[in-house]
């Protein structure tokens, strides 16, 4: 599911200096909380990563969250990468992306980035 992003002036690409994520066939970008594609003709699309079953919304509390020191608080100004994921928001933590929740933060799943 997409839709158009208005008035969009910076051109996502390999040198953008965003977060390149491998994203249903194509390459999407990083920016400031939103997962862009860039279309051919100039506009940019808002995707968001789907819940599969290698991207989960599932609950795990024994996650063990590596990446980050322990009682690291995910949110607008934690440090990591907001990504749109299904109906909320994860953070990209080694390639994967967390989801705070409760006392512990929940994996849902791997993203590739490149």
């Amino acid at each position: 599911m997409s839709h158009l992003h208005d008035d969009h002036d910076h051109q996502h690409g390999p040198d953008c200096g965003h977060t390149p994520v491998e994203h249903d066939g194509h390459t999407d970008y990083l920016h400031d909380g939103h997962l862009h594609h860039q279309r051919e003709d100039g506009q940019v699309e808002e995707h968001r990563i789907a819940v599969t079953e290698k991207n989960p919304e599932a609950c795990t509390p024994a996650h063990d969250c590596g990446g980050h020191e322990s009682g690291h608080q995910h949110g607008p100004d934690c440090g990591h990468q907001a990504v749109p994921h299904g109906d909320h928001v994860d953070y990209l933590v080694d390639g994967h992306l967390h989801h705070p929740h409760g006392d512990h933060c929940d994996d849902h799943g791997p993203l590739i980035i490149g």
